[in-house]
């Protein structure tokens, strides 16, 4: 084994401690042992972290994740890199960064010491006030170490801060902890195990806790051999911490490869997990006062037995029934009186006591049996609910159509709203003898107003509205099953200006186009009887990659009238419901979709923009989420608004727009407030989608190129500035010369009442949209720079 900042052979690291000419660890931990603490040479500052990677066979993945460590924003780390003997070129990575980075240390074992022998050996040589593990395949999230560095301090250096994680799959796909709840922060903190035993549902693994140095090594906590090490480490580190705090934030993305994991590996090394349990049970034995914690780590072991058994690719073949008597025995030396079970899991229980492994077998096979039954019984049940939907929509043709109804809808069925929904909603007012029926799926179903009548998508009443009513509204480019017929009318409103390709130019454009049927999509083109188009760029554009037949209405946004009829106390009200500081200024970040990218992610480091700007500037992000719960970097002034569903209202209770090439910058700008545009990767969006124009020659307002020129933006006061004014108001002139307030109305008549003499638009310099909250309150609340320092000097780090 070998040390330091370099590679294989280098001078001795920081610590003082030479090379280890003898071979390094050559021991691994059995149990709870004594720690070694270095003895760190005078002058040389003890790092906050030490991150220990342990890397065997993970090649492919090791460079990612050490390099997710050393970018992080908080740079007060040192990265502890054990090469367990690994056959591959972990070795070498390593080395590869430690002579790149003097944070890196580079620990080589002389033979394979296991997950948990690697663990140990970083844990001794570690410095650092707190051990943070990370398995060489996952990786931290951007500000993960700040997120942990701020809560502990908050928090008071406690013993453990347990933080959240997602899974992460090699499609792209992130799926946050599905315990996220038990890591609220809400109530005292910190706190002891018995005040929130709920804790114990979080994944028992070593990964996504910080641990106090000082605390393992007092307390002697190692890693033992074998698979499943992280169970008599993390129970009784838990059990024994004096104060435990939680950070309800994803740190760690947790790979779930396709193949080679450990836990995913068919071996008799499963069987190591009896050996775990036996020594978290040793350790109760000889400390009487954690007692009370018996039956639970009891049913926990029950639980995570029949989890190993039960999975098909962990144990041999012919092993199974040689599992489940090791389990029956564990089962009986363990049973701890009182150890209640539910109902769900009784089964389960009396299965291990007995080591009855003939019928769970058959109970499996009755279960696989009644699971497939239930799904050919769907399946029939959809073929038969299939047919009858479709002979009721061929029979609901021959009736007549109903000239006082319309249909609303938007694409992917979403809740009333978009231009659709500011149609619907001019032409109750102005017609209040149509009915109208919006299509929205269940889970939105609370956002159709009172006298609008709701269809869930795929019902008989849903197929009988298509069938017998007049008119049809949708912005999505076809309405699927729709047979139209003579006489329907339908209005096609399309789902923003077109800055990116669209329509037929996607031809050319294979990574933006996707699975696009284009022959589908003429037939709804076919379909279409008028067109709304806010602007003549729109219109041009309309015409030429959505060739039709229809008759396009150049009225301008319908989903813009509110811009003009909303008021100041709508806009508090909105501030207040989305949690905006009062006082503070609202910045609504909206990347657009970047289809050269597998995930969409943002791109922009929110919380280091509301960091450097100081506490006067809030950011609504609608930025799309890397996995499914709540924005990872979301704080007190980053607001996760990517599920809100009506964007017009974000416009509304924001004071500017930070966008890339989203088609919001077109609508925003109809408000008259501030748009700052981030393009740092206009080549790789131009490549891929193609563009119309260049949004960096005629821009909406100011225009930044990397992070630090936006902040500058704001800090400075460019983006309300002269300059940003005289460029919006050009842009206003191209983009929206017909949002006045009345597009909405102008289509109603026009096809509804069949009215030729429509509303007037009003020129732009008379035009009163509302006003944001920040400029309704004077310029100096938007012009004031933070108390901070000087724009020039913006790009010193922060280290929190």
């Amino acid at each position: 084994m070998y040390e330091g900042a370099g590679p294989r052979g280098s001078a001795p690291s920081c610590d003082g401690r030479p090379p280890d000419a003898a071979g390094g660890v050559t021991k691994s931990a059995q149990g709870p042992l004594p720690g070694r603490t270095p003895a760190p040479t005078v002058g040389c500052p003890l790092p906050r972290f030490s991150v220990i990677v342990p890397a065997y066979q993970v090649q492919a993945y090791l460079h990612e994740c050490l390099e997710s460590v050393l970018s992080q924003s908080y740079p007060d780390l040192e990265l502890i890199a054990v090469d367990d003997c690994s056959p591959d070129a972990c070795g070498e990575v390593i080395d590869e960064f430690a002579a790149r980075d003097p944070r890196v240390r580079a620990v080589h074992l002389p033979h394979n010491s296991g997950l948990g022998g690697a663990r140990n050996a970083g844990t001794e040589r570690a410095t650092g006030d707190y051990l943070v593990f990370l398995d060489g395949d996952d990786t931290l999230t951007p500000d993960a170490l700040l997120a942990l560095a701020d809560r502990l301090k908050e928090t008071g250096e406690p013993d453990v801060l347990v933080y959240d994680y997602a899974r992460t799959y090699w499609s792209g796909r992130s799926v946050r902890n599905r315990a996220a709840a038990e890591l609220t922060e809400r109530g005292p903190a910190p706190f002891r195990l018995t005040d929130r035993p709920g804790l114990l549902n979080v994944l028992m693994v070593a990964w996504n806790k910080a641990y106090r140095r000082e605390f393992v090594r007092r307390a002697g906590f190692a890693f033992p051999p074998g698979y499943y090490e992280d169970t008599p480490w993390t129970y009784p580190v838990l059990m024994t911490a004096e104060s435990i705090a939680t950070l309800d934030r994803v740190c760690v993305h947790y790979r779930q490869r396709r193949t080679g994991g450990i836990l995913h590996t068919t071996s008799d090394r499963h069987f190591d997990v009896f050996d775990q349990y036996d020594r978290v049970f040793a350790f109760l034995d000889e400390r009487p006062a954690l007692e009370c914690w018996r039956p639970v780590l009891f049913r926990r072991m029950v639980d995570h037995l029949v989890t190993v058994y039960g999975r098909r690719d962990r144990l041999p073949r012919g092993s199974r029934a040689a599992f489940l008597r090791r389990a029956r025995a564990h089962y009986r030396r363990h049973r701890t009186p009182g150890a209640s079970v539910s109902a769900r899991t009784r089964v389960h229980h009396t299965l291990t006591r007995f080591g009855l492994h003939r019928t769970y077998q058959a109970l499996r096979l009755a279960a696989a049996l009644r699971r497939g039954a239930a799904r050919l019984a769907r399946r029939l049940l959809r073929v038969l609910g299939r047919t009858a939907l479709r002979l009721h929509y061929r029979f609901q043709r021959l009736l007549p159509l109903r000239d006082d109804r319309t249909v609303f809808t938007v694409h992917g069925h979403h809740g009333h709203g978009g231009d659709p929904g500011a149609l619907e909603s001019a032409l109750r007012a102005l017609a209040p003898h149509m009915r109208t029926a919006w299509v929205v799926r269940p889970e939105h179903r609370g956002t159709v107003p009172p006298g609008v009548r709701a269809l869930v998508p795929g019902s008989a009443a849903h197929w009988t509205a298509l069938a017998r009513s007049a008119y049809l509204v949708t912005d999505a480019d076809a309405v699927p099953g729709l047979v139209k017929r003579e006489g329907q009318v339908l209005v096609q409103t399309r789902r923003g200006t077109p800055l990116g390709h669209e329509g037929l130019d996607l031809l050319e454009r294979p990574a933006a186009a996707g699975g696009t049927d284009f022959a589908r999509f003429l037939r709804g083109v076919d379909q279409w009887d008028h067109v709304v188009s806010a602007d003549r760029h729109s219109t041009l554009t309309w015409e030429r990659v959505c060739p039709g037949r229809y008759t396009t209405l150049e009225y301008g946004r319908p989903r813009t009238d509110r811009f003009h009829t909303a008021t100041a106390a709508d806009v508090a009200r909105l501030r207040e419901s989305l949690g905006i500081p009062e006082g503070s200024v609202a910045l609504l970040y909206a990347p657009a979709h970047r289809d050269y990218r597998r995930t969409q992610r943002p791109t922009l480091d929110l919380e280091r923009v509301v960091r450097r700007l100081g506490p006067g500037f809030v950011v609504l992000s609608l930025a799309p989420r890397p996995c499914a719960g709540p924005l990872e970097a979301a704080s007190d002034r980053v607001l996760d608004v990517s599920g809100h569903p009506d964007p017009v209202a974000l416009c509304l209770a924001s004071d500017a727009l930070v966008t890339d090439y989203s088609s919001l910058m077109f609508d925003y700008a109809g408000l008259d407030r501030p748009v700052v545009l981030y393009v740092d990767d206009w080549e790789a969006y131009e490549a891929a989608r193609g563009a119309y124009f260049d949004p960096r020659a005629l821009p909406p307002g100011a225009v930044a190129g990397d992070e630090d020129e936006l902040i500058d933006i704001f800090a400075t006061g460019h983006w309300c500035g002269a300059r940003s004014t005289r460029l919006r108001t050009e842009f206003r002139a191209r983009f929206c010369p017909h949002d006045d307030g009345r597009a909405a109305e102008r289509v109603v008549r026009r096809v509804w009442l069949g009215e030729t003499a429509l509303p007037p638009v009003v020129p732009p310099d008379e035009r009163r949209p509302v006003p944001s909250a920040a400029a309704a309150s004077g310029p100096s609340s938007l012009t004031t720079v933070p108390p901070q320092q000087p724009a020039g000097l913006l790009t010193v780090t922060d280290h929190g």
